[in-house]
C-alpha cells in the first residue's frame, strides 16, 4: 500500500512537471514570437514641448527645466531612437529669460539636445536680432517654410523651410511652420519686413518637396499653429484645417494654443504638451524592415502629475548658476500687496488689468489708460511684490505711448477689445462704458463717460495712454486717428514700479468700469462716483 501511494506520488509529480515544462516552452515561444514581430519595425519617438516661455525654475505646476530635461531623459533611455524638438515661443515670459534676452533657454536647448524648433510669434518680441544668435548657442535649428523676406520675396535666410533627421536608417522629414498670427500678435516694428503666408500653401509644397526629392520615410509638420481638444476629443483650429488640406503629412506637432492636445483629424495625429514646460507630447512611429510606415500615435505626458521626476544634474546646476547671479535684482521689494489681483484676459476687465490702466494714467498724465489683456500675463497675489514678480506679470518690455484721441477712436478701440475671442479682453482706466453683450461686435457700448461722470463726446479729444504695440496696430487695434503721438520709452513696467514704491502698501479694490447694461436714470448733479448716505 505504501509503495502505491509513493509511486502516486511520483506519478503526480510528473504530471506537475510536464505541464509545467510546457507552460515554459510555449511562453518562450510565445516570447520568440513577440520578438520576431517586433524585430520586422522600428519605433522612432519624436518628443516635444511647446511654450515654454523661459519656465526655467520650478514653480507650482511648472516643473521647471531640470525636470522637463530628466523627463526627455527618461524615455530616451526607454527608446535611444528619439528625437526632441520645441514647437516655438521658448524665450520670453519669465524674469530670468528676459534679463538675459533668452541666453539660459540656449544653454539648455543645448545640454538637452534639441534638434529643431518651430518659430514662435514671442521669438520676435525683441526683435530679429536674436534669432541668429540663439541657434549658434543652442545649436538647433529654426525651421519655418512660411515666413517670408519682403525685401526679397524668398524664405528667410535664418530659417529652413524643412529638415531631414536620420535614425535608424528611417528618414524624418519635419516642415517648419509660423502662425499668421505673428502678424497682428507680435508688435508690429518688429515684424515689418515678414511676411506670414499660408500655412497649408506652404506645407504642401514642401511637403511634395520632402516626399520626391529627399526620399523621406515620414513627414512631420512641426509648427507654432493652435489647436484645441473638446471633451468628445474633436481637434479643431489651424492644426486641424492643416491635417485636411495637406496631402502626405503623416503627423502634426502644434502649440500656441496652450493645450493638451492629443489625437487624429483625418488620419492625422496631432500632438501639443500643454506650455511652459508642464508637459511633454509624443508621436511614437512604427515603420517596418522597409522603411514603410505603419503607424503614429500620438500621447501627452502631463509632468506635474507624475512624483517620480527627476532632475537632470547638468540642467539644474545650469539653472542654478543664473539664480545665483540674477537674485540679487529679483529679490527687490517694490511694495506689499494686501488683496490678491487676479487677472485673465479671457475673462473680462480685470483687477489687475485695470490698476495696470490707472499706473499709465498716473505715468503719462493721460485722462485714459488701455492697455492689452495679452500684455499682463499672470495674476499678481497678496504679498511682498518683488521685482522678479514684476517680471513676471509684465514681461514685455513695452513703452508708453501717448496721443490725443477722438471720443469715437476711444469707443471704436474699447469696442473691439470687448469679448474678443482671438486676443482677449481689452483693460482700461478712466473712462466707464456701458455695454450690451447680445449686440454685435462693434455696436456693443451704449454709454461711455469720464470717471467724474461727464459723458464722453465723440468729436471731443482726450489725452490717451496705450502701449507701443498696440498703438503700432498690435492686436488690431486701430489707433491711426491719434494727434500728438509721442513714444515715451519709458517701459510700462519700470513706471508701474516707480509709483509702486512710492505707495508702499497697495489696498485696490477694482471699480468695476465695464458695465453690462444701460447707464441708469440719475438726478441732475449726480456723481456715479459718490455714493449717496
Amino acid at each position: 500500500m505504501k509503495k502505491f501511494f509513493k509511486d502516486k506520488a511520483k506519478l503526480a509529480l510528473l504530471i506537475a512537471f510536464t505541464f509545467v515544462f510546457s507552460m515554459v516552452v510555449q511562453f518562450n515561444a510565445k516570447l520568440v514570437y513577440a520578438e520576431e514581430v517586433n524585430s520586422q519595425y522600428k519605433q522612432i519617438d519624436i518628443l516635444s514641448f511647446n511654450d515654454f516661455h523661459g519656465s526655467l525654475e520650478e514653480n507650482g505646476k511648472n516643473v521647471g527645466a531640470a525636470k522637463l530635461a530628466g523627463a526627455i531623459d527618461e524615455a530616451r533611455k526607454a527608446n535611444p531612437n528619439s528625437i526632441v524638438v520645441c514647437a516655438g515661443d521658448a524665450f520670453q515670459g519669465s524674469a530670468m529669460s528676459n534679463l538675459t534676452y533668452g541666453k539660459p533657454v540656449t544653454d539648455v536647448f543645448n545640454s538637452i539636445g534639441i534638434k529643431y524648433s518651430a518659430l514662435g510669434n514671442h521669438e520676435f518680441d525683441w526683435g530679429d536680432e536674436h534669432l541668429i544668435s540663439w541657434q549658434q548657442e543652442g545649436n538647433f535649428k529654426f525651421l519655418a517654410s512660411n515666413v517670408y523676406d519682403k525685401r526679397t520675396g524668398k524664405p528667410v535666410e535664418w530659417a529652413e523651410p524643412y529638415a531631414v533627421q536620420e535614425i535608424d536608417g528611417v528618414k524624418i522629414g519635419f516642415v517648419g511652420l509660423a502662425t499668421p498670427e505673428t502678424a497682428v500678435k507680435t508688435k508690429p516694428e518688429n515684424v515689418k519686413n515678414y511676411e506670414f503666408k499660408d500655412p497649408s500653401e506652404a506645407a504642401q509644397i514642401w511637403v511634395d518637396h520632402l516626399r520626391n526629392v529627399e526620399k523621406a520615410d515620414v513627414v512631420i509638420a512641426l509648427t507654432h499653429i493652435g489647436s484645441i481638444q473638446s471633451q468628445d476629443g474633436t481637434i479643431t483650429g489651424e492644426a486641424a484645417e492643416l491635417a485636411n488640406n495637406v496631402k502626405g503629412l503623416d503627423g502634426i506637432i502644434s502649440s500656441h494654443t496652450h493645450q493638451k492636445v492629443s489625437g487624429k483629424v483625418n488620419n492625422v495625429p496631432i500632438v501639443q504638451a500643454m506650455y511652459n514646460g508642464r508637459a511633454l507630447g509624443k508621436l511614437s512611429i512604427k515603420v517596418d524592415k522597409d522603411n514603410r510606415l505603419s503607424s503614429i500615435e500620438p500621447s501627452v505626458d502631463v509632468l506635474y502629475e507624475r512624483k517620480d521626476l527627476k532632475e537632470n544634474e547638468e540642467v539644474k546646476t545650469l539653472i542654478g548658476k543664473y539664480t545665483d547671479e540674477l537674485t540679487p535684482i529679483l529679490n527687490e521689494k517694490v511694495a506689499y500687496l494686501l488683496v490678491d489681483l487676479p487677472h485673465d484676459r479671457k475673462e473680462g476687465l480685470s483687477p489687475l488689468g485695470e490698476l495696470t490702466a490707472k499706473y499709465m494714467t498716473m505715468s503719462a498724465d493721460a485722462q485714459i489708460g488701455l492697455m492689452n489683456g495679452g500684455g499682463i500675463r499672470a495674476p499678481l497675489p497678496k504679498g511682498e511684490i518683488t521685482m522678479g514678480r514684476m517680471y513676471t506679470i509684465m514681461p514685455f518690455d513695452n513703452t508708453l505711448v501717448t496721443m490725443d484721441l477722438k471720443g469715437s477712436d476711444i469707443k471704436k478701440n474699447l469696442e473691439h477689445g470687448i469679448a474678443n475671442e482671438t486676443y482677449g479682453w481689452v483693460q482700461f482706466y478712466g473712462v466707464r462704458a456701458y455695454y450690451d453683450k447680445e449686440k454685435p461686435s462693434g455696436e456693443r457700448i451704449n454709454h461711455m463717460e469720464l470717471l467724474d461722470g461727464t459723458p464722453i463726446e465723440m468729436d471731443k479729444y482726450y489725452k490717451v495712454v496705450t502701449n507701443d504695440f498696440m498703438a503700432e496696430g498690435g492686436d488690431e487695434f486701430d489707433f491711426s486717428g491719434g494727434k500728438n503721438i509721442l513714444d515715451t520709452g519709458k517701459p510700462i513696467r519700470d513706471g508701474m514700479v516707480e509709483i509702486m514704491k512710492k505707495e508702499g502698501k497697495i489696498d485696490y479694490s477694482a471699480q468695476g468700469l465695464l458695465i453690462e447694461g444701460k447707464k441708469p436714470e440719475t438726478q441732475p448733479g449726480f456723481n456715479p462716483e459718490t455714493k449717496p448716505d
